[in-house]
């Protein structure tokens, strides 16, 4: 799995939150409430895991191959998930992001996808990271500044922890009514099934217990203000959320299984993504970004 450096750092607060976000990969390296953690953080200056944190673009998730076809024309981007054979999370996470402006609780980077072979298109895509009494909230743009029309998509990728106890104590609550099966070996999708009586159904809150989840999940219930929320919490009482509107339709979640000796189900992944994997090849949900278009998304972390 591919690892980026963290480098130039970015410290915002406000109320009883801090974050700190890196220039490199506009990522999220780490969100604290009253010094609590609410994501898996990385080491400052050192290599980002498992993606943590990134903003996931021009596409979230997968292409199989790294091949898609876009108006006719055939394209190939580089492969870097080599045990599946995949493209995964898009071409802006190995990239040093500008800043566009800070002040104490907020901060704005910025960063251009493409051109490339594999994807000769111009967006430019910025994300502004803002702190408040009610959380972090997170909103990416993207702007196709070139001349052809982009494929595009985008997610999040911050791990949650509701609090000190095992991820398998956790209990969770996910507003989905259908989940993506994928296939085994490669995670790539096959049809949506419903969650009832599945082991994925969290619709009313549970425990998550010993179940694995890398999947992808819809039929979203968003309420009358348009956002709808997954909800983690610790026996403990300590908790943490996140909310996000209806641009995203997808949701992927997951308990970041691992392999010993690599930490395993440090925390819950959760990815509200605007379109499912693979969507550069299925075509569900993408974004057809024309020249001058803005495509806008956004979510929010916050304290239970």
């Amino acid at each position: 799995m591919t690892e980026q450096r963290a480098g130039t750092e970015f410290n915002i607060r406000a109320g009883e939150y801090t974050a700190v976000i890196t220039a490199r990969a506009g990522a999220l390296r780490e969100l604290r409430h009253r010094g609590r953690d609410l994501i898996v953080p990385f080491p400052a200056g050192g290599p980002i895991p498992d993606y943590r944190g990134i903003v996931a673009a021009p596409w979230p998730n997968r292409i199989a191959d790294g091949r898609y076809t876009f108006d006719g024309a055939e394209f190939e981007v580089p492969v870097n998930e080599p045990d599946r054979g995949c493209a995964l999370h898009g071409l802006v996470f190995p990239l040093d992001w500008d800043l566009e402006s800070q002040n104490e609780s907020s901060v704005t980077l910025s960063c251009t996808a493409g051109p490339t072979p594999g994807y000769p298109h111009t967006v430019r895509i910025v994300v502004e990271y803002r702190l408040s009494g009610e959380g972090l909230s997170s909103q990416v743009t993207a702007v196709n500044v070139g001349g052809t029309a982009a494929p595009y998509g985008v997610c999040p990728h911050p791990y949650l922890v509701a609090g000190p106890s095992p991820l398998d104590e956790w209990t969770l609550e996910i507003p989905a009514g259908e989940f993506l099966e994928v296939t085994p070996d490669r995670l790539l999708p096959k049809e949506a099934r419903s969650v009832e009586g599945h082991e994925f159904d969290f619709r009313a809150p549970r425990a998550i217990g010993a179940t694995e989840i890398d999947h992808a999940f819809t039929d979203i219930a968003f309420d009358g203000g348009g956002q709808a929320r997954v909800l983690v919490r610790d026996p403990g009482g300590t908790g943490v959320g996140m909310s996000w509107d209806r641009t995203c339709q997808w949701l992927q979640i997951h308990t970041a299984d691992k392999q010993p000796p690599a930490p395993n189900r440090l925390g819950l992944a959760v990815e509200p993504m605007t379109c499912p994997p693979d969507a550069f090849n299925s075509g569900v949900d993408l974004i057809r970004l024309e020249p001058g278009a803005t495509h806008e998304a956004s979510w929010s972390i916050f304290a239970r």
